[in-house]
Parts: C-alpha cells; structure tokens; sequence
C-alpha cells in the first residue's frame, strides 16, 4: 500500500488562518526555509469548530491558500486540510480540500467485536515478543496481552477511520488526497509499541495514511510552551520514529509516512528533540499549528498602535469578562492561572510595548505572561464578532502584522525544527558560507 498521486513532501508545517489573512505572509516564510535550502511544504488547516466559529467555509481557506501561491509564485506542492473531521463534518470539507485529518479520538476505547479482535491478534501474533528498532538500543516488548488490549482499545477507533477515509476516497478519488489518522485528543498517550500495533490495525483497514498524530506524552497546550519531561519527549519520539520506520517496512504502508505532532506551536522546549531524531533517522515530519497565526495579528495590530492597540485591549477586555464561555471548549489544552490575568482597566493603560511583551512568546522574556496569552488564543471568538471592524484593521495594518507572521513562523518554528539552529542568522551565515 505505497502512496499513489497526491504525496505530502518530507517537511511540511501546518498553519492556521483563522480569518483568512495571512496566507501570504505564512507561505513567505516556507520561502525564506526554500532560500535556505530546506523544502517545507505549506499546509493551511482549518477545523470545522472554527469555521463554524468564524462564520466561514472551507472554500475560503482554499481561496486565501491559492491566492498566495499565484502572488509568489510558490512552484512547490501545497495543500488544504479538513482538519479533525469525522463521518459527520468532513462533507463540508470534501469540495475544497486535498487534506483529511481524520480525528477518531472519541472512539478510542470503546469495544471491537470480539471476533474482530480474535482475528486481529491472530494475524499478528508475530508482533508478539522483542522487536529490534533500527537506532534504538532497548528492543520493543509486546506481549499476548499486550496485542489483545491494545487491539482492543484502538481496533474499533481505527475502523472508524477506514469509514471515513472510504467516504472521502468515494468523493474525491484514491490518491487525490492525503490521509492522516489524529489521535492525540484522548486522554493518555500512546507508547511506541501501542503506536506500532495501532498501524499494524490502519494497514489492514487499507488508509494509505501518510502522517498520524498520536498523544506524546506530556501537555501540549494551545500557544505556549510544552510542559512535561523533556528527556522523556526525546526517547519516546524517537522510538515512535523508529517504528513508523519499522512498520512502513512491515505492512508496506506508505513511505514517506511521518509523525505529526499536533498543537505543536510554541514548543520550543523540545524542538531541538525532534530536530535531533529527524536528523539521527533521516525522517520526515509534520509540524501542526505550528506558529499561532491569529496571536501574531494581535501583536501586529497592538504595535501599530491607534486604533489598532485599542481594539486588542477591547478584545482581551472581553476575553477577561467571558474567559469560562471561551475556555470552556478548550479546558483540557489550556492552563490558565487566574491570578496571573491582568484586570482589563490595567491592560488599557498598557503602551503597545507593554501589550506586545506579555504576548509575544519569547522564552526568558520576563514581561511574557503565558496565561494572557493562552485566554488570548482562545479569544479569537471576540474578533469573529466584530466582523468587517476588525478585519478592516487587518487590512490597514499588514505589514506590520505580515512582519510578525513571518518572523514567528520562520524565526521561532522553522528554523529549530528544521535547521536544527536557535537563531536564524545562523541559518544565513550558514547558507552564505
């Protein structure tokens, strides 16, 4: 089962745009990487929560996408993604998307029939025992048990994806999408072995997956930094590659198949991790949400100063008031402490520095304040409500919020993922060498 038609390149960044503004200046920073000598390929996602926050449609995430591909004229593949979409929303996506994301984390743990699982164990019984992992010194254990309760946790999860993928494939064709399994959103992370078994389960269903989102160990909250074991994060990322590796080998799954790790702006904590195991096994990766797009025209808008900074007070002013309604959606990727929220009567005497310094995330800064800024990531509700206000000041404003969508996803997430360099002056005086 190799990937025919439509293949997702080796590194691809996953981007939002939730108001369809910064296509341009996103895809400008996969050309910076491109000068650079590294192809990352763009991928614009969208959830269906947000388009129906928003008030939008798929078709414009694709609209804003292809108009900045003619404006720089990227020659390079690029892609939309439905992004988590199950047999319920994913119709809405099927006209305007060449990527699925399929989320079946909701259906992890409830019950396979037992014949399914019988069969399953049966077919794969060579799993059990110690399998050796290319560049991993400790064999992967997997006992009887192991198959059969790990079988019996995700077989009726990954069912649902191949009923979804079928349904998208009937719609747009084998081969002219790229399928990704997502189950990151559950409430334990999977371990390497149980990743292992859980592929062998997608080559049976016969999705040609060419990424998969498993829970990582530790919190990855919205917009801030990771937080959790980082040595921990580093093992156990490199024995997930290793066993894509292996499994791509084994059940001839496709082979440009990656790990894509979801929520995965602003961890910078463990970039240098996953730079470090793409390097030791020439592997590829799929970097989600990667640089929080909506947060950077805050700050574009809060720099400009004027009209601009008092919008984005306004905007954390009703925030602060309906922080639990905004929250709410959101309580299990977020870690706000309430006492660390300014009163909104503080923040409107705050200069554009001071409103730019607490949520512009730059590690060390001490005037960074990530609880304003993870009650701001969820916020963008405000702004939806404002309508042609706030979009009119986008538009005033950009370029000094284009500067800022650059600088973060090329400075802060590219070139540490994928330079494997923490300044990206290195990264020029590299290339000029």
């Amino acid at each position: 089962m190799r990937a025919k038609g439509l293949r997702l390149g080796k590194y691809s960044v996953g981007t939002g745009d939730r108001f369809a503004h910064q296509a341009k200046s996103q895809l400008q920073a996969c050309f910076n990487a491109l000068r650079s000598g590294v192809e990352i390929i763009p991928v614009w996602n969208k959830s269906n929560r947000e388009h129906t926050i928003i008030g939008s449609e798929p078709a414009s995430t694709r609209e804003a996408a292809d108009a900045a591909v003619r404006a720089l004229g990227w020659q390079l593949p690029y892609f939309v993604d439905a992004d988590h979409v199950g047999l319920q929303t994913v119709d809405r996506f099927l006209p305007a998307c060449d990527f699925y994301t399929i989320d079946v984390a909701d259906f992890i743990g409830k019950p396979a029939s037992p014949d399914d699982v019988d069969r399953f164990v049966k077919k794969h019984a060579d799993l059990v025992g110690r399998l050796a992992l290319r560049g991993i010194d400790e064999p992967l254990s997997i006992s009887d048990a192991d198959l059969r309760q790990t079988a019996g946790k995700f077989l009726f999860a990954v069912k649902t994806a191949g009923e979804v993928y079928r349904k998208i494939e009937s719609a747009k064709g084998a081969g002219n999408f790229v399928p990704e399994v997502s189950m990151d959103e559950t409430d334990r992370a999977q371990n390497p072995a149980e990743l292992l078994i859980i592929l062998a389960a997608i080559a049976d269903e016969e999705i040609p997956i060419q990424t998969v989102a498993p829970k990582f160990s530790g919190r990855f909250n919205k917009g801030v930094d990771y937080v959790g074991d980082v040595a921990q994060f580093e093992r156990e990322f490199a024995q997930d590659v290793a066993a894509i590796e292996y499994a791509v080998r084994r059940f001839e799954l496709p082979e440009n198949l990656k790990l894509s790790v979801h929520s995965g702006s602003d961890k910078f904590s463990i970039y240098p991790a996953i730079h470090g195991a793409l390097t030791r096994f020439d592997a590829g990766v799929h970097l989600k949400t990667a640089g929080t797009t909506w947060l950077e025209e805050l700050i574009g808008l809060a720099e400009s100063g004027g009209r601009g900074l008092a919008l984005a007070k306004e905007i954390y002013a009703e925030a602060f008031a309906h922080r639990e309604v905004l929250c709410g959606p959101y309580a299990t990727v977020i870690d706000i402490d309430p006492a660390r929220l300014p009163a909104p009567a503080e923040v409107q005497l705050w200069t554009s520095e001071r409103y730019t310094s607490a949520l512009r995330h730059v590690p060390g800064s001490p005037a960074y304040n990530g609880s304003l800024r993870q009650l701001l990531h969820v916020g963008f509700k405000i702004a939806a409500k404002m309508g042609p206000r706030y979009l009119e000041l986008l538009e005033a404003n950009e370029s000094v919020i284009a500067r800022n969508v650059i600088e973060n996803l090329y400075d802060r997430h590219i070139v540490p993922v994928f330079f494997g360099k923490q300044d990206s002056r290195e990264v020029v005086a590299k290339g000029n060498a």
